[in-house]
């Protein structure tokens, strides 16, 4: 089962038989208004549906009545409208005028046709809670071409319930991306529960996890829930999941096979319906070699990869985080912030190991020492301020001015070309050169449109991260 609803209004009880069946086989759970729901029925809340099924409704009866409350107060709800007779009654076409978003499909209904249009229906309501709130917390920032490919992962993998493992060096921004898949998804009104497993003391990890009961150790002096139960209908972020013991990695793989688990000191089991998103700085694979991690939880786990990249591979991204950083900044202290170009363009030229974590704390720290001029690279703290920054000599401008976007990148466009006539075309080779992500390099070969025969070089077609 996907975990998500879809509610069938027809009229015909072998229509609905039908459809209930067809339904269940697709992973759903329908649910059907009762033909005598009248004026006194209340719609659903929006949370865990994903589309209204609509057939035949006759004008006037029980159903009509329901299915005008259903416009009124499920907007945002898409509806799958079936054509059964070539003419919609007058209670659907009423809806359809009314601007309700909809998909039609002709009857008896086709498994693959209904698939693709309720997948469409949960993509649409992702795109909508986007639109919606363009100020999600936990988005990633930035619009290089990496992490615009993260943010697509994102918004693909959210409406459903599948397991996600986020991979990124540390500071990346691993638990602003799970959040994010959070929040986009189905289960966005239920909780989020992070836990870095890194954090928590070995012996401690399973009670902090399932719980334990009265007296089932020393010190348990009262009954404890534990975090899947805390996460209950929404999501449990296992962070630096690559920290966990091997002990602790049989019990959780047991509760990912089998959705159940017992508290500490009881032997009752207890149903968990939580989604899991994993996330570590460390190679698991190469973990899995020196046996420190089970193959079998890895594939648990490794269902949708998203890598997050490091900062120094978008460099692009650094002068927007330095403005949404210093925003974030204002809003919990109430201090301004503000750096000069120069600085901005000294800091997007190193190679900041920490990632945006370490830029965040540079800004805030900022925030403090220069709170009422521009910040300027003097001002910088001497591990930032003493690396040199390319292209620093005087420039001469043309008497009409100087595009820096484009003179930036025609910069970039024969740094790429060197390296690739270099590594004599091959792609890896020039991405190791550059110190990117083979994919990265690709996305900025098509950018550019820089003439090199991809499908003849080491690129295959898109892998699961590349999409």
């Amino acid at each position: 089962m996907t975990g998500l609803k879809v509610l069938i209004v027809e009229g015909d009880a072998e229509r609905v038989r039908h459809w209930h069946a067809v339904l269940e086989f697709l992973g759903y759970e329908p649910v059907v208004l009762p033909p005598d729901a009248g004026v006194g029925w209340t719609p659903p809340p929006q949370h865990g549906w994903v589309a209204v099924l609509v057939g035949q409704v006759s004008a006037g009866d029980l159903l009509a009545a329901s299915l005008l409350k259903l416009r009124q107060q499920c907007g945002d709800l898409p509806w799958v409208i079936v054509d059964i007779s070539g003419c919609l009654s007058p209670p659907v076409a009423a809806a359809v005028q009314a601007g309700h978003t909809h998909w039609q499909i002709d009857f008896p209904l086709g498994y693959k046709r209904l698939a693709d249009v309720l997948r469409r229906a949960q993509l649409h309501l992702t795109q909508s809670r986007i639109a919606l709130s363009p100020t999600l917390a936990y988005g990633p920032g930035g619009r290089s071409p990496a992490i615009a490919r993260v943010r697509r992962m994102i918004e693909r993998v959210a409406p459903f319930d599948s397991t996600v493992l986020v991979l990124g060096e540390s500071g990346t921004g691993k638990e602003r991306v799970a959040r994010h898949v959070h929040e986009l998804s189905t289960r966005m009104r239920k909780p989020f529960v992070p836990v870095n497993c890194g954090a928590i003391p070995v012996d401690l990890l399973e009670s902090e996890l399932f719980g334990h009961e009265k007296g089932a150790f020393t010190g348990a002096v009262t009954a404890r829930i534990g975090r899947f139960e805390h996460a209950e209908g929404g999501t449990l972020f296992l962070d630096e999941i690559g920290d966990m013991s091997l002990p602790m990695q049989v019990k959780l793989l047991r509760v990912l096979q089998e959705r159940t688990y017992e508290r500490v000191g009881s032997n009752a089991p207890r149903e968990c319906n939580v989604r899991i998103v994993a996330a570590t700085h460390r190679n698991l694979e190469q973990m899995i070699e020196q046996g420190r991690f089970r193959e079998d939880l890895y594939y648990r786990l490794n269902v949708f990869p998203i890598e997050v990249p490091p900062l120094r591979e978008r460099a692009e991204d650094i002068p927007e985080l330095i403005d949404a950083l210093a925003i974030d900044v204002e809003r919990a202290r109430g201090t301004q912030v503000t750096l000069s170009p120069a600085t901005v363009q000294a800091l997007a030229a190193l190679p900041w190991p920490g990632n945006v974590r370490e830029l965040a704390n540079l800004i805030e720290r900022l925030a403090i020492l220069v709170p009422d001029r521009p910040v300027e690279r003097s001002d910088l703290p001497a591990r930032y301020s003493s690396v040199p920054v390319t292209g620093h000599a005087r420039v001469e401008f043309p008497s009409e001015g100087l595009d820096l976007k484009d003179h930036l990148a025609g910069i970039e466009v024969r740094i790429i070309r060197s390296a690739m006539d270099e590594a004599n075309g091959t792609i890896a080779k020039a991405a190791r050169l550059l110190r990117l992500q083979r994919t990265t390099l690709v996305e900025k070969l098509r950018k550019y449109q820089i003439a090199t025969d991809l499908a003849s070089c080491d690129v295959v077609g898109p892998t699961v991260s590349e999409i």
